[in-house]
């Protein structure tokens, strides 16, 4: 121990017997103002400040530059002092608070450095904190807060003495308490995943922060999810004209359905009076095909043609045009098709029969067949309950000149979402209807046929098939103007991507 000075901050003694005894006491004053409580002003200042507050410390950067800092050794703390500088020898284990940067430093080993990591051994222990703020203040509800825009957890390596992982845990007093992850925007929440209220894993979101549903959770004992809303996503694509098709990148399946076009009813017949003469066969619907494949087999997209109506029968006992078939296609080769319905035949001296329905799994409903003795035949209905209605038959007239009404159109799709078939009628027979839901039914009614003439009138059109696939109605009988068949509706083709 020196008889001079402090052993630690060199703080000069009073010797006995000694003449102006206050220039050592204030001395070792102006040392002890320095170092107690240490509050510098900057330590990256590097111009001598011209005139600095008298007692203001500045920890001197490299290169310093000025009268009194100039040529001095980085790490230096100089105090002003009466218009000149000082410097004041700082012990290792000092603190000092930086004004300008609000960091505290620490000297170890001569040199300053933070706190946290000191210049020759980091601070390996924080213990029994109480809160912690990063770039922000924690406080009694958060007493861990940090604000900032990116962070990194990494795992520490086992060439560093780790093993490579990184885990968290986070664990909670017990079933019925909340162990989270609260995600917010705005301070609104927004999602919630966690064991919330229970000890499985559950997913819950929010459109404003107030009312929360259920996404999904995961039963603890078995591991199975269950989806409190579904989890597949469906889009349909519903076409009606030829074109390509590639299904979106979140797609793993693909279900079509082609509807082929309708056929078109015949025109009735004529002939002299005394004789029995029958109205045009009702059109068959368009076939209907179902597919499904997955997205990873359909390399290059799809190929749909859609199918159109076939045209209505016209002139004396004209028949009825085929409707053409849909299809989809990859890479040139057919993989679906709904065929077309076929036409109706024209009425004469005999029955005027009704179209095919257009092939499938089963065969599409057929258009109805002509009578001179009865009202004419509907076209089918219940063939394929959930295909397209076939179209009715045109009215007949008996030998007598006894005019009959046309049959009514079959419906589409009669026991699911009908569309109904256009009345068959002694004039101009209906058009079949579209599905009253579009979104969930592709089929069509059939066209109602047209009614007989009278002794000398003309015979009445068949009603157009409805779309989609709709059979077109059979035109009426007569003496010398036959009616002309219903045109039929054209074919679909429906497209849904599942995710």
């Amino acid at each position: 121990m020196s008889d001079d000075a402090s052993a630690r901050l060199g703080l000069p003694y009073l010797a006995a017997g000694q003449l102006q005894k206050h220039v050592t006491l204030n001395e070792a004053l102006t040392r002890l103002d320095a170092l107690t409580q240490t509050a510098v002003v900057s330590r990256t200042t590097v111009a001598e400040p011209p005139a600095p507050a008298d007692g203001a410390l500045y920890i001197l950067p490299s290169k310093a530059t000025g009268t009194h800092w100039g040529g001095r050794p980085a790490g230096s703390l100089m105090r002003a002092e009466t218009g000149g500088w000082v410097v004041v020898a700082a012990p290792d284990g000092v603190l000092a608070v930086v004004l300008d940067s609000e960091e505290v430093l620490v000297r170890r080993g001569g040199a300053w450095a933070p706190l946290s990591s000191g210049a020759t051994a980091p601070v390996t222990a924080l213990q029994n904190l109480t809160r912690l703020g990063v770039n922000t203040e924690a406080d009694a509800t958060n007493v861990v807060a940090a604000r900032l825009n990116k962070a990194l957890w990494t795992a520490l390596e086992s060439e560093s003495g780790g093993d490579g992982d990184l885990r968290f845990t986070f664990n909670k007093q017990g079933a019925s308490r909340v162990l989270s992850l609260l995600f917010q925007s705005g301070w609104g929440g927004r999602a919630e995943l966690g064991l919330v209220g229970d000890d499985d894993l559950r997913l819950k979101v929010s459109a404003d922060g107030a009312t929360w549903r259920d996404a999904f959770s995961v039963d603890r004992t078995t591991g199975r999810m269950t989806f409190a809303r579904g989890v597949a996503r469906r889009e349909t694509t519903v076409l009606t004209t030829s074109g390509t098709w590639t299904p979106p990148a979140w797609a793993r399946w693909v279900e079509a359905v082609c509807v082929g076009g309708g056929g078109g009813g015949g025109s009735g017949g004529t002939g002299s009076l005394g004789t029995a003469r029958f109205g045009g066969g009702g059109g068959g619907a368009g076939g209907v095909s179902r597919g499904r494949w997955p997205v990873d087999g359909l390399t290059g997209g799809l190929v749909v043609a859609v199918g159109g109506g076939g045209a209505m029968g016209t002139g004396v006992g004209g028949a009825g045009g085929g409707g053409a078939s849909s299809t989809v296609s990859l890479g040139g080769a057919t993989i679906l098709t709904g065929e077309g319905g076929k036409g109706g035949n024209g009425g004469g001296a005999s029955s005027g029969l009704g179209g095919a329905g257009g092939a499938g799994l089963v065969r599409s409903n057929a258009g109805g067949d002509s009578s001179s003795v009865a009202v004419g035949e509907a076209g089918q209905a219940l063939n394929r309950p959930d295909g397209p209605g076939g179209g009715g038959a045109g009215g007949g007239i008996t030998p007598t000149n006894a005019p009959f009404s046309g049959g009514s159109g079959g419906d589409g799709a009669a026991l699911h979402v009908r569309a109904a078939g256009g009345l068959g009628r002694a004039t101009a027979g209906l058009s079949g209807q579209a599905s009253p839901v579009a979104a969930l039914s592709w089929a069509g009614g059939g066209g109602g046929g047209g009614g007989g003439g009278d002794t000398f009138g003309a015979g009445s059109a068949g009603g157009a098939g409805g779309l989609y696939g709709g059979g077109g109605g059979g035109g009426g009988a007569a003496f010398s103007a036959s009616g002309v068949g219903g045109a039929g509706g054209a074919g679909v083709v429906w497209l849904t991507a599942i995710g």
